[in-house]
């Protein structure tokens, strides 16, 4: 799975749109191998980001969770925390 994408699912505030759609960016870029498409392929890029983004949005709003929503920011320290050990720095403050 691409580094980038972050989870999404089950945090307060949920997800954002722009979110979704970063997320979708990302998951095209990785199954297609361009960072930016050429002119000849822009439409399909495009395209293919905004049926992700559909079906991600989908997805987010139909799954369900007994679990408490997550925080982001404790999400974040935590995985900062996790880069730390496997990399060896020290985790900022």
């Amino acid at each position: 799975m691409c580094r980038n994408i972050k989870t999404l699912f089950n945090f307060e505030p949920p997800a954002t749109d722009e979110e979704i759609r970063a997320a979708s960016l990302q998951f095209v870029r990785k199954l297609s191998g361009f960072n930016a498409p050429s002119k000849a392929n822009e439409a399909a890029f495009q395209a293919a980001i905004e049926e992700v983004f559909a079906a991600g949005h989908r997805l987010l709003g139909s799954l369900e969770t007994q679990a408490a929503p997550r925080d982001r920011d404790t999400e974040a320290q935590k995985a900062r925390a996790r880069s730390a050990q496997r990399f060896g720095v020290r985790a900022p403050a």
